[in-house]
């Protein structure tokens, strides 16, 4: 975003009018201005009770500002903006995230699973403009709460409202992967992705995993597993959305490597151990390099008008100068 002027010459013609009018007034005008002291003679004379010298001074430079910008007005303001265009279409990448409870243990630098993922996928859709991001939440039950769209509006207010637990207890991955391959199979894009983030094992849901896997495999569509979070005991605090409890304490976190690399074979795809953020990150950096999409864009200028602002700036300066050099300091004086 930028500042423009359809007209700058009218914007150089008040820079130069301006200071002249000052100049002019300063050294011309003693000339023509006679000083007749007040009060009686051989009296006291007559004080202020503030000081007019600086005041008028301050009031003068605000008209002086507003008469320059009518000039600014008269130039034409306007907010130049350059919008990207995408000439072809990006990859189609849907995202199935594990809203168990198990995400919110604090094994992320302080930080929830849940969070981190949600705060990765967000900076991953925005350094990928062209492609089309969805996301599926997995719980007892699995559901579409965002289609693939370029919308990144949409994508932050969404997941800003998701909560762990939406979907209840239980981790229902082979509903997920199925959901995934519905929507899929009907992608038109040059490149399909679905990434899996999860911390624990399938133990919900009427789908086996390694099906709906194999099925998206056979769709081209490149699966990726990571499978998040650290062993062992570890915290977690979150507040159930259905009862609304505060829960906090431990838990033993375990989940099956091996059972999700297999998850991953089946489709042909990737499977990604993330124990901590830094793990986490990486991740993500694979799956950038991974889901490459030659990119084709161009750039659209569009023109905002910015008289309006300067109009009421200028209008209020001068006529709030007018005000009170009449109504209030000639009742001074």
């Amino acid at each position: 975003m930028s500042l423009g002027f359809d007209r700058p010459l009218f914007l150089l013609a008040g820079f130069i009018l301006i200071p002249l009018f000052i100049l002019v007034i300063r050294y011309f005008k003693p000339l023509f201005a006679l000083t007749i002291p007040l009060g009686p003679p051989g009296g006291i004379a007559f004080k202020s009770p503030v000081n007019l010298r600086y005041l008028m001074r301050i009031l003068t430079a605000l008209e002086l500002l507003g008469a320059f910008l009518l000039f600014v007005v008269v130039s034409g303001p306007h907010l130049v903006y350059t919008d990207i265009v995408w000439l072809n279409r990006g990859a189609d990448i849907l995202f199935v995230l594990d809203v168990s409870p198990s995400m919110a243990a604090l094994d992320m630098n302080g930080r929830s699973r849940f969070d981190t993922a949600r705060s990765l996928l967000l900076d991953f859709a925005d350094s990928r403009g062209q492609d089309a991001i969805g996301v599926i939440a997995v719980g007892q039950d699995a559901a579409l709460i965002l289609p693939v769209t370029t919308d990144r509006e949409s994508l932050r207010s969404r997941m800003s409202s998701l909560m762990i637990g939406e979907l209840g207890d239980g981790t229902a991955l082979g509903t997920g992967l199925g959901l995934a391959a519905l929507h899929m199979n009907r992608s038109q894009a040059p490149r399909r992705a679905v990434v899996m983030i999860t911390d624990g094992e399938n133990n919900a849901g009427s789908i086996h995993p390694e099906a709906a896997a194999a099925a998206l495999g056979e769709m081209g569509v490149t699966l990726w597993v990571i499978g998040v979070g650290s062993g062992g005991e570890v915290p977690f605090s979150y507040t159930d959305p259905l009862t609304q409890i505060h829960r906090t304490g431990f838990f033993d976190s375990r989940y099956d490597p091996a059972a999700l690399s297999v998850i991953a074979e089946r489709a042909g795809g990737h499977w990604i151990h993330a124990p901590g953020p830094e793990g986490f990150i990486d991740a993500f950096a694979r799956i950038n390099q991974g889901e490459v999409v030659v990119r084709r864009s161009g750039s659209i200028r569009r023109e905002e008008p910015l008289y309006i602002p300067f109009i009421l700036t200028s209008i209020a300066l001068i006529w709030g100068v007018r005000f009170v050099k009449r109504h209030i300091l000639g009742a001074l004086l």
